[in-house]
């Protein structure tokens, strides 16, 4: 067994942690991502496998930049970090969700939120 390099350790560190703050399980990042479950292992400890060809869908899945993945650096903060643990399960329940549902949800949250502006 390879001892995973310093960049792959730090870069499972950073998959493990914004998949984490996105509220994420391996199993569904696996499956937004096209990969297995084991894979996901994988990356996040260090022992990268196939990363390279699925830095760009992982980043998109993470709400982020594969710059910052690679080198933990970028302008700005990545997005999944800004979004409360709330948020992005209401975001990625939103996303699951075939049209004509995402249309339902979002009227309610817009009904909601007026409902809740108007009692303040």
């Amino acid at each position: 067994m390879t001892t995973p390099t310093p960049l792959a350790t730090q870069l499972g560190m950073r998959i493990r942690s914004l998949r984490l703050a996105c509220g994420m399980t391996q199993d569904e990042l696996a499956r937004e991502v096209g990969v297995t479950r084991s894979a996901v292992a994988q990356w996040e400890t260090g022992r990268a496998g196939q990363i390279g060809s699925n830095l760009a869908r992982i980043a998109r899945v993470l709400s982020t930049s594969a710059e910052f993945l690679l080198s933990g650096e970028q302008d700005t903060p990545p997005s999944a970090s800004l979004l409360a643990t709330d948020e992005q399960s209401l975001l990625r329940a939103y996303r699951d969700c075939p049209a004509e549902d995402r249309a339902l949800l979002l009227r309610t949250a817009v009904r909601l939120a007026r409902a809740a502006r108007r009692a303040s």
